[in-house]
């Protein structure tokens, strides 16, 4: 027996005939007697008697009318619970602790705002960590400033970033207004814990121009690396976007790296929704189809491509002098 064949009786049983209930239920009469037919011979009862042309319920159909409310009232609920959860957009969203402290409260605010009907969950660690959660379907989406190593994953870039040095008003760089990379050798820095985008590219810096650092201060949080510039006069690479409100009131000095060599982006990560996991990533959109979820963020995202700075914080210089 079906949902149809109880929805049809119920109606029989309020209606007290076979050709108004076919009237209501814009069918023919032959389909609904037939209807009643299958469900008195499959539960072997009489559901009506038929006096002076009425129908008229009997014990076992009152039974089962009382039971096929319950169970058609339940479907019913379910039907409209499932299509109220069908419209909604359910987005897992990433973001590594960069991307994570300087602008993905705006974007998901932008997100909820706009798309009323997205339910967000965010995760924030650093990149390696994000990459192996989507990875493991735990994620759907993710921005993150790292790179990203797996071919099962496409990487596009979409916002601008570029690392800058910082120093806090004790230290002696801050008296600088260009600073060369041999100054750095023996330096107290505070840097990021291992699997950070941001580590990865400063010390690949490190090694390319066999520079020594003194790692004084590791922590995944980038206010701690904050805090300890401000207040251990250690220094730090650090991405300029997170160093905006300390420029404004003079509490750092940024010193940005001539050759462009620190410039990176943001990049929106999700996995490859085909097969095909030999083919090199090609950065566009159309390399995979994207559910409307990750297209909204997409949206939103390009609003914080550009990188702008404030023009009146000093446009201090990182120069190479090592060969």
């Amino acid at each position: 027996m079906t949902i149809r064949h109880l929805k049809i009786f119920i109606v029989v049983a309020e209606t007290g005939s076979m050709s108004t209930a076919a009237n209501r239920l814009y069918l023919t009469q032959p389909t609904v007697s037939q209807t009643i037919r299958d469900l008195e011979e499959h539960y072997h009862v009489q559901l009506f008697e038929r006096l002076h042309k009425k129908l008229f319920i009997t014990e076992e159909g009152q039974q089962l009318l009382e039971l096929a409310q319950l169970t058609v009232g339940s479907f019913d609920s379910l039907e409209l619970s499932m299509q109220r959860f069908q419209e909604r957009i359910h987005l897992r969203i990433g973001s590594s602790l960069t991307v994570g402290t300087c602008l993905m409260a705006n974007v998901i605010s932008d997100l909820e705002s706009e798309y009323p009907k997205m339910d967000i969950y965010s995760f924030v660690s650093n990149t390696a960590e994000i990459e192996q959660k989507l990875l493991r379907h735990e994620l759907d989406v993710a921005v993150v400033e790292g790179i990203i190593d797996s071919p099962l994953l496409v990487s596009i870039p979409i916002v601008e970033d570029s690392l800058v040095l910082i120093c806090g008003k004790q230290h002696e760089f801050y008296q600088k207004d260009i600073l060369y990379a041999s100054e750095l050798e023996g330096q107290k820095f505070a840097i990021r814990e291992k699997g950070s985008g941001t580590r990865k590219l400063f010390e690949q810096y490190l090694s390319t121009h066999n520079i020594h650092i003194q790692t004084a201060w590791e922590a995944n949080c980038p206010r701690t690396i904050m805090n300890a510039v401000l207040y251990n006069n250690a220094l730090a690479v650090i991405s300029q976007r997170l160093v905006k409100h300390e420029c404004m009131h003079r509490a750092v000095k940024i010193f940005r790296y001539e050759t462009g060599e620190w410039d990176r982006n943001f990049k929106l990560v999700y996995l490859k929704r085909n097969s095909e996991d030999s083919k090199q990533l090609s950065g566009s959109a159309d390399s995979s189809p994207s559910p409307l979820g990750i297209q909204n963020l997409r949206t939103v995202l390009e609003r914080y491509r550009t990188l702008d700075l404030p023009q009146q914080i000093p446009a201090c210089v990182f120069k190479n002098d090592i060969k």
